[in-house]
């Protein structure tokens, strides 16, 4: 069965899933929540669960419903999927994503892919869990703008809601459950079903083309350095780097949250993970294509005080540009990364 590493059959009782369609809350109350089993590529590490977030199939089908609701805001007008595309690996589309009456908020909204391997959360690392960044945006006047108490109210007169939150939590919608949840449903978005992963993880030698695999050959280069910070199998070290993108930074990154101006202009490195799909990219969205992004890097960024020491100017032609836009290109998953059919 799809959900599942080993084959395991996940038993439940119910009818078509809540997403897209509403259950039955008598259906649902009978049912038995059985563990929802993550179908994990090969080479991606096993997944950490808060026990207070059990994975089950209707904690995920409720989360999942949560994240498309857009009750969650104040007018009903946003959802958390307003500004994370499942076609664009739930990132946006928009250099600065748009919240509740259009407005426009501060910085580029990350794919969630991965999240689930995050050691903290937001551009600026500023929050420490999954279950405190699912609030964030929901408080946020410029997002969702919402009291958490009225947004959890809000969705909670929905029967079919209600149930699965007795079924998984034994109480209902409130902003414990409303955090646990969409942070479960978060953490099943795994990304590791590319091309790429075929030829690294799966040893299919036919999986990239000669032009990808001279592309990942410099990208593994000592001369390119993308392996100092972009690496294991998110390809994200996940550390905070100032990359020299401007000598003055209207956001002040890191330094937002510490107030230590050594950490001004340093954001979170993202994953490459079907980064094909992302753009723009950079925390304000300043860059449309990967030709500029490889073009920065090439140039080895701006020299502000706190530019990264992985940061070094390279040489590149034309040719082993396309090379490389070809392997970064391959890291697009071939299947949806949602897993909550």
């Amino acid at each position: 069965m799809k959900h599942s590493v080993h084959n395991a059959v996940v038993v439940f009782f119910g009818a078509a899933l809540l997403v897209g369609c509403r259950r039955d809350p008598a259906l649902i109350e009978a049912r038995i929540d059985a563990l929802f089993v993550l179908d994990l590529p090969p080479g991606a590490p096993l997944v950490s669960v808060p026990a207070d977030a059990p994975m089950t199939q209707a904690a995920v089908e409720l989360g999942k419903a949560l994240f498309f609701d857009p009750r969650l805001s104040r007018n009903g007008t946003i959802s958390c999927a307003s500004c994370h595309f499942p076609d664009h690996a739930f990132s946006d589309t928009m250099a600065f994503s748009r919240g509740i009456e259009g407005q426009l908020g501060m910085r580029n909204a990350p794919t969630l892919a991965n999240v689930a391997y995050h050691p903290y959360f937001f551009r600026d690392g500023g929050v420490p869990d999954l279950e405190r960044q699912v609030i964030a945006p929901i408080l946020d006047p410029v997002e969702m703008d919402h009291d958490l108490m009225l947004a959890a109210a809000a969705v909670n007169t929905d029967p079919a809601y209600r149930a699965l939150s007795q079924l998984v939590y034994g109480r209902a919608i409130d902003p414990f459950v409303l955090t646990r949840a969409i942070a479960t449903y978060e953490r099943t978005l795994i990304s590791g079903w590319s091309r790429y992963d075929r030829f690294v993880y799966r040893g299919e030698l036919g999986a990239l083309t000669a032009q990808e695999q001279n592309g990942m050959a410099l990208f593994n280069s000592e001369e390119l350095n993308c392996t100092g910070c972009h690496n294991g199998f998110d390809l994200s070290d996940h550390s905070l780097q100032n990359i020299g993108q401007y000598l003055e930074y209207a956001d002040p990154g890191r330094e937002r949250i510490t107030v230590d101006p050594a950490d001004n202009g340093k954001f979170k490195v993202p994953t490459l993970r079907n980064i094909a799909l992302t753009a723009p990219y950079m925390h304000d969205g300043a860059m449309s294509s990967l030709s500029q992004v490889i073009d920065h890097f090439a140039s080895g960024g701006l020299a502000h005080p706190n530019r990264s020491a992985e940061m070094s100017s390279f040489a590149i032609t034309a040719e082993e540009k396309a090379d490389l836009i070809a392997f970064l290109n391959s890291l697009t998953d071939e299947q949806s990364i949602d897993q909550v059919r």
